[in-house]
């Protein structure tokens, strides 16, 4: 694998460009622009130069010239004579056929130029990139979870998505996210994504098995980042605690007990599905302890208090640990959506 390939899977956010048309628009008004300026050089200084048909070249004769000029290296009919005109053909009208010539083959050197710019893009964003979330999958899960983290202000640019098929990571990279195209049990995709520096890891995979091996290769490159991962059968969450996830979420059981609470009761259903959904009616937020809070029982916040995180734990607000809050507390609260 050459030097290039590993940045070439590496997709960043695309940037707007102008429309096809327009460029072409463009690049004829430049040329025809070099066309005009050239043929008014000749023409100004036609005394200097011989037309071996009627001696001293004309307008239309000077554009002859400038045309054959820029587009070739001439005919040898009309011909600089005179010190000052061989100067200027030197000094100006060469660097102008240089210029012409580029126009031509601009797509070329677009190419060019946008690979270097890519590369250039990359490596700023590698040495930029810090204490970002890592999301490995851009599927119904992944999609989800970013929906989520953005809808609580989390930046586009501290998001990097990690799935194997090109075509979901230039999706991702028009949603305006970095993508890494690559297999994320292998060490080198996750380096791509700079794993070893990230916050937060989310394991989205659609197997089961290949979300131990992301999980496990995640805590290999970084242990203190926070690996939240999804399984689609109960019996591997112990597995993927043991791989080294914080917080394992079974996705068919939750939603098993989504329908089941939904069949009881509808309306309870309803409001569950509200709290899952971020951005729209009720959200479940955590928050810190304000300084106003501090010393003061749950009850007496403005938002519902449901839980508070003390430490490590997790205290339900029925818990008598959690009758007084500390400053050092954070609240898991219910709070409701302003509307837009």
């Amino acid at each position: 694998m050459s030097k290039a390939e590993p940045e070439r899977r590496v997709v960043l956010p695309a940037r707007p460009g102008r429309p096809p048309l327009r460029q072409v628009g463009l690049r004829l008004a430049v040329a025809l622009g070099v066309l005009l300026v050239t043929t008014l050089i000749v023409w100004v200084d036609r005394k200097g130069y011989h037309d071996s048909a009627d001696g001293v070249p004309n307008l239309l004769d000077s554009a002859y010239y400038a045309t054959v000029t820029l587009s070739t290296t001439g005919y040898g009919d009309i011909t600089p004579v005179s010190a000052g005109a061989r100067l200027t053909n030197i000094l100006v009208i060469t660097p102008l056929r240089v210029v012409f010539l580029i126009i031509l083959v601009g797509t070329t050197l677009e190419v060019l130029a946008e690979r270097t710019r890519q590369q250039w893009r990359t490596k700023r964003w590698r040495a930029a990139v810090h204490e970002h979330v890592v999301i490995v999958g851009y599927g119904t899960k992944g999609r989800s979870a970013v929906q989520t983290l953005l809808g609580q202000g989390l930046a586009r640019d501290s998001i990097v998505v990690v799935d194997p098929q090109r075509r979901v990571v230039e999706q991702a990279a028009l949603d305006g996210l970095v993508g890494v195209v690559g297999d994320a049990t292998r060490t080198d995709t996750l380096l791509r994504a700079e794993v070893p520096r990230a916050g937060q890891v989310v394991v989205a995979a659609e197997r089961d098995d290949t979300a131990v091996l992301v999980t496990l290769t995640v805590r290999q490159l970084n242990k203190a980042a926070t690996v939240v991962a999804a399984v689609r059968e109960d019996e591997n969450a112990p597995l993927l605690r043991q791989s080294g996830a914080d917080v394992v979420v079974t996705s068919s059981s939750s939603a098993g007990r989504l329908l089941g609470l939904s069949m009881l009761s509808p309306n309870a259903g309803a409001v569950m599905e509200d709290l899952l959904t971020y951005g729209r009616g009720l959200n479940v937020v955590e928050r810190p302890v304000t300084h106003a809070e501090a010393g003061r029982s749950p009850r007496e916040c403005a938002d519902l208090v449901v839980a508070v995180v003390r430490g490590r734990r997790i205290l339900n607000f029925a818990d008598p640990e959690a009758e007084v809050l500390n400053s050092t507390d954070r609240v898991i609260t219910i709070q409701r959506v302003p509307a837009a």
